[in-house]
């Protein structure tokens, strides 16, 4: 979370914390991976940005997804997928296969006046995909390292960029925090537009152009529905049933991106790709549920417009609100349609499964993700073991099987224990009744937090505490003009 409040909280925490340290490692690629057949797929994976659960037309919202209905239809519903609960965290686990702990990116977000990004050692997914032979590009959000170039997409594996670097972003002006956030190939770009639209737009012309003869990887990171809540008129219209102004302008922003991922479809099957493309579509965490989590804008005195569903709190927390999203995959003739998986698959696990398919090297560290395609396409028992939510200085949670232990570590400490089988909106706490489990579970969370790395935003929060420093945007000065 890049929140401002929650900076400036953090600098006060971290003085009581003891920062874990150490290397990391973890499982590794999964072995019984499918085997690489045939003309490469492409791969269209599209991240929304704090997109409630249930805010999607197929599970029952009053808000119109047609597109992103059409292809839970048509493919695999994935009722069980996890992210980790802030976008950052998300973004790094996919492009890594890795959990954020493994090197830094567990606490909150990289916030605006943030110096530190991705580790520059770490194996990215366009990378791998890049060697094996495909067209790369990110059309959209990025947030994962903006102060220093090393830390751009051009220099992560894509080809090309397209969109905003930050966390955030006004959807008419295109600026965060009065600078401009908006770039073509890693230059700054003067452009007018609604960002959604203009996202789409690239979208459609990249697959316009597309050489057919090669594999495109396009990563789709739309910035909707994030704070702030801002439409055009003629989507706003569509929801005048709405009173309140906030859920009026969610759905709205819900619906044109929807708008627009239908028009990646159908130029999709405009050039003959549809049939050989994955399509994978998630939010990149739960809906936000508290106005402290809605960004570096003050939203305080709005409502929160997301609906989570049956899940327990929302973006920022460890509770299933937060992290449980809405997920669905898609590939014809290899996925049977209107397929329910309900097996837990997390993030980190798109790695090594595109990966394996793609015919692409994952690198030479060791991945915490698996490979879920057994379980999408073969109807197969998921080969997660464990689902790791978060572990860091501040709170940690973990599942295995139906038990799920949250820990939150600040003093006053708590622990709770959850029956997801029994209890999947986590009402009733039964750590008191099962101290063999939670003894289990606790191990578990101290080993992994004895492999990980200090969190750079408590580094971050520290140095800033020590100089007095004030907020900002930390792009780079000749990229601001």
């Amino acid at each position: 979370m890049h929140d401002g409040r929650l900076f400036g909280l953090a600098q006060k925490m971290v003085l009581m914390m003891a920062v874990v340290a150490t290397a990391a490692t973890g499982p590794a690629l999964a072995a019984d991976a499918p085997a690489t057949t045939g003309t490469k797929p492409n791969i269209v994976y599209i991240v929304a940005d704090d997109l409630g659960w249930k805010d999607v037309g197929f599970r029952g919202s009053d808000i119109r997804t047609p597109n992103i209905d059409q292809l839970a239809a048509r493919g695999a519903r994935l009722d069980q997928f996890y992210t980790q609960p802030f976008c950052t965290q998300t973004r790094a686990a996919l492009m890594t296969g890795r959990y954020p702990m493994r090197y830094g990116l567990q606490t909150v977000v990289i916030p605006s006046n943030g110096t530190y990004g991705l580790a520059t050692d770490e194996w990215l997914l366009p990378q791998a995909l890049q060697k094996a032979g495909y067209e790369t590009a990110i059309i959209g959000k990025w947030h994962l390292g903006h102060a220093k170039r090393e830390y751009w997409p051009k220099q992560r594996g894509f080809d090309s960029q397209y969109g905003p670097l930050l966390g955030e972003i006004d959807y008419f002006t295109h600026e965060a925090h009065g600078t401009r956030d908006w770039f073509r190939d890693e230059k700054p770009a003067k452009e007018e537009g609604y960002v959604t639209t203009l996202l789409g737009n690239d979208a459609v012309q990249l697959i316009e152009k597309h050489d057919t003869a090669k594999p495109l990887f396009l990563y789709l990171a739309f910035t909707a529905p994030h704070a702030p809540y801002q439409a055009p008129q003629e989507y706003l219209d569509k929801y005048k049933s709405i009173e309140d102004p906030s859920r009026r302008a969610y759905a709205a922003m819900i619906t044109a991106m929807d708008d627009q991922i239908g028009r990646v479809l159908a130029a999709l099957d405009a050039r003959g790709m549809r049939e050989n493309t994955i399509v994978v579509f998630h939010s990149d965490n739960g809906g936000t549920r508290s106005a402290k989590f809605t960004g570096e804008i003050d939203m305080s005195k709005s409502t929160i417009p997301c609906d989570n569903g049956p899940w327990r709190e929302g973006k920022g927390t460890l509770y299933e609100g937060g992290t449980r999203v809405v997920s669905l995959i898609d590939w014809p003739g290899h996925i049977k349609p209107g397929t329910v998986v309900d097996e837990a698959i997390q993030v980190v696990d798109m790695y090594p499964t595109l990966a394996k398919i793609a015919g692409a090297s994952p690198g030479d560290k060791p991945l915490d993700g698996v490979d879920a395609w057994p379980a999408i396409a073969e109807g197969k028992p998921s080969a997660r073991t464990e689902v790791v939510y978060n572990v860091e200085p501040m709170m940690a949670a973990i599942r295995q099987g139906p038990w799920k232990l949250v820990w939150k570590t600040m003093l006053p400490a708590k622990v709770e224990l959850f029956d997801l089988a029994s209890d999947p909106g986590e009402r009733n706490d039964v750590a008191a009744q099962h101290p063999e489990i939670v003894a289990k579970l606790e191990g578990r969370v101290q080993q992994l937090a004895s492999e990980s790395v200090p969190p750079l935003f408590l580094q971050a929060a520290l140095g800033s505490a020590m100089k007095g420093l004030a907020g900002g945007v930390a792009l780079p000065d000749d990229e601001t003009d």
